[in-house]
């Protein structure tokens, strides 16, 4: 069974839309359990119906034309319970529903089971047989696995078939959920950045002259044939007759009257050259790999690889340049920050990737940037989304494609009060932050480019309390030296003098690797990461610290932090090794104190050990999101479990109460520099709790003031008492919200658009 369920997904996940993959999962599912009948039942998502969309055994001139409404028949009863059906007499079941024509009237044994991705039902997979019997829990376990194993192909399928259904007449809308990246939202049109030579990533585009691009196919299909043939020849006496016919399969495979045939007639009917050639390889490595005998499944790879060569030569030999709305959003499978400077910055509106996290580089770069983007939106068919519009919703982590007209609306509506929100806020540049009562809050920034500087201070910035080092770590391929690093830390101290400003020393591993310093483990996020990482190297450690140490001279406003410590041990070696520059540092005639040194608590032992801590260092300082990613046990930049990231769970917290309680009673300041810090109403919280410092993206600095001079320390203390007995981080997250709208801060609630 284990061999028929990889089969049928990999047929199914071969499908080019939502319709085929359902006409192979009914077909093949029916042959698979030797049943007379599997139907699929899909939910439409505009009116909630379940649409009888692809069978076998049944009426097929009635698929996409019966349904049946939520809670109807023994299909809305599979869906209502979200769980399988097994009848022997499915017609004596009290929810039985006859639907005329279709044709089921023979069949008496039924088996329906749910659809479900990411807690959202897609549909009803159903079995039925003439035979009066129950199905048995071999088939129904089968059925069930094969349906969970489908969903998420079926998801994407879905998503992609809105993508490419889009026409004249209006196609259904789609809402594909992925992690917040950068807050804001963004209408525009979708430019699609593809990686070099991936025939995987090839946007769909239609050809703008077939004779050229069939040209452009032909040249590059022969340098991939000359290519092989000087690879045969130079390898000629090293390989056996057999070996050396390998290479004439291949220059047959390139035959232009074989694929290439294939893909000057795609060509001829409209798509250029890279999307034609795209389709046919993909389509000929499946066949491929569904060969039952290895040795031609095997040459899946071969055909691969030749597809591969062909496409760089088409990508090398075109010199199409090119050219960016003006309300782009840029759209890929993994961005870089290379990609984005390719865009003029006024056209640059909104950014998506398919892969990466919150925190990865270019969600820093977007967050300092203030544009809108999504990361982690796994079910997009990006690459089919060339010159679509699309909305971004930063927010909330989703990207609307086809919006309805009311939808776009609602969104536009929003874009507006954003921009006449940001133009109110202006005001409060120079303003301090002091509560109604007269509590003054610091507000810092977290930087990790220049491109940070100008607009931490031009929101009013105060410091800056988390300044990432590794970033130009990230942005070479090795190590900065010891000089280059001083360079980058004193244009930044000399940025914001007198102001403070708090270096983390490095923070590689778990979703920031760096590319010449590889680290794979199962598990980077409970692995080899932050200050193990370089308590293990001192040489790379020793010398950050001394470029810091040398960047402060004459400035003295440098705090330095220290990321990941989970133990007084790892605390106490890290002081002695920044203790040590700095007396060496000293003989050697550098003038200046020690700087203030930190500890960030961002894992769950540091919790409960920031008392010992507070008494070793000068500050402590939250990294809220890795805090709650390891108190609640959720990866926050996985896309599948992002509904359990919680910032405002009560478990967070009781934990950061009880940081700031630790701070206040060996009297030592606490910040908090994680994404929690910029939300308005935690905020609040955090004020309450007794934090002395917030700090968090530019963006949010204006917000985060405004709605603590409008509120009185004795009501967000009020607040806090009331929350902290809540059980539900919805709950509390709905009373912020109402805390907001009573103190004139409506403004600052973003719900998901429905």
């Amino acid at each position: 069974m284990l061999e028929t369920l990889r089969h049928i997904v990999q047929e199914v996940n071969a499908a080019r839309g939502l319709n085929e993959a359902l006409q192979i999962t009914v077909r093949r599912v029916r042959e698979a359990m030797n049943t007379q009948v599997c139907s699929v039942y899909m939910r439409d998502l505009a009116g909630g119906r379940y649409v009888f969309q692809a069978t076998q055994g049944l009426n097929q001139e009635l698929v996409g034309m019966a349904s049946l409404a939520e809670g109807e028949g023994l299909i809305g009863l599979v869906a209502e319970r979200g769980e399988p059906v097994n009848l022997e007499e499915a017609e004596n079941h009290p929810n039985f529903q006859f639907l005329p024509g279709i044709g089921e009237e023979h069949f008496h044994a039924f088996l329906g089971v749910p659809i479900i991705h990411q807690r959202r039902l897609l549909g009803v997979l159903v079995v039925q047989q003439a035979e009066r019997r129950r199905f048995d829990e071999s088939e129904e376990a089968f059925l069930v696995t094969l349906s969970a194993q489908l969903a998420g192909v079926i998801a994407h399928a879905q998503a992609t078939g809105v993508v490419e259904s889009q026409a004249l007449d209006g196609a259904a809308p789609a809402k594909i959920v992925g992690v917040p990246g950068a807050a804001g939202i963004a209408i525009g049109t979708a430019v699609v950045v593809s990686p070099g030579a991936d025939l995987y990533a090839v946007p769909a585009r239609q050809a703008k002259n077939r004779r050229a691009e069939v040209r452009a196919f032909r040249e590059a299909l022969q340098s991939v044939q000359e290519d092989i043939q000087r690879v045969a020849d130079n390898l000629g006496s090293e390989l056996s007759p057999e070996d050396h016919a390998l290479f004439d399969v291949y220059l047959s495979i390139l035959d232009d009257s074989t694929i290439g045939a294939e893909v000057v007639g795609l060509i001829k009917a409209g798509q250029w050259a890279q999307g034609a050639l795209s389709q046919v390889m993909i389509e000929h490595i499946r066949h491929f790999e569904r060969m039952e005998h290895s040795y031609l499944k095997e040459r899946a790879v071969d055909v691969k690889d030749l597809g591969t060569r062909v496409l760089a030569y088409l990508q090398a030999a075109s010199h199409e340049v090119k050219t960016y709305p003006s309300q782009t959003i840029l759209v890929g499978e993994e961005l870089t920050a290379t990609s984005l400077g390719e865009i003029p910055r006024e056209k640059l509106v909104g950014l998506i990737s398919v892969r990466g996290s919150g925190n990865s580089h270019v969600a820093i770069l977007a967050r300092a940037m203030g544009v809108p983007t999504v990361m982690g939106a796994i079910d997009l068919p990006y690459a089919r989304l060339q010159d679509r519009e699309l909305i971004i919703d930063g927010y909330n982590g989703t990207v609307h494609i086809n919006p309805l007209p009311e939808i776009k609306q609602r969104f536009q509506q929003i874009v507006d009060e954003d921009s006449a929100l940001s133009r109110d806020l202006e005001s409060l540049r120079d303003e301090p932050c002091v509560t109604l009562d007269g509590h003054r809050m610091p507000l810092w920034v977290n930087t990790g480019l220049m491109a940070d500087v100008t607009r931490s201070l031009e929101q009013g910035a105060e410091g800056v309390g988390l300044y990432r080092t590794e970033v130009p770590f990230l942005l070479r391929d090795r190590f900065p030296s010891e000089e280059e690093q001083r360079q980058i830390y004193r244009q930044q101290l000399e940025a914001f003098a007198p102001k403070p400003v708090t270096m983390r020393t490095l923070d590689i591993g778990g979703d920031k690797a760096l590319s010449y310093f590889p680290i794979e483990e199962d598990n980077p996020f409970l692995g080899w990461r932050g200050i193990r990482v370089t308590l293990d190297h001192p040489e790379i450690f020793l010398a950050q610290v001394r470029a810091m140490l040398k960047a402060n001279e004459g400035l003295g406003n440098l705090r330095i932090m220290l990321p990941m410590v989970c133990n007084i041990p790892e605390l106490d070696e890290a002081l002695d090794l920044i203790k040590r520059c700095h007396r060496e540092l000293s003989r050697g005639g550098l003038a200046g104190k020690l700087p203030p040194i930190g500890v960030m608590v961002e894992v769950p032992s540091a919790v409960y050990q920031a008392r010992a801590m507070a008494k070793r260092v000068d500050f402590l300082s939250v990294g809220s999101n890795d805090l709650t990613q390891y108190l609640l046990a959720v990866d926050r930049n996985n896309a599948r479990v992002a509904r359990l990231y919680q910032s405002l769970h009560p478990a967070v917290l009781m934990a950061l109460q009880e940081v700031a309680v630790a701070g206040v009673t060996e009297n030592v300041p606490v910040g908090i520099c994680g994404e929690l810090a910029g939300d308005p109403g935690a905020a609040v919280l955090l004020l309450a709790m007794g934090y002395d410092v917030l700090s968090m993206n530019a963006t949010s600095l204006p917000k985060v003031k405004n709605a603590l001079r409008h509120i009185r320390g004795s009501e967000a203390r009020e607040l806090l008492e009331e929350v902290m007995a809540m059980d539900y981080a919805d709950e509390i997250s709905r009373r912020l919200e109402r805390f907001l709208a009573e103190h004139g801060m409506e403004r600052f609630i973003h719900s998901p658009v429905e």
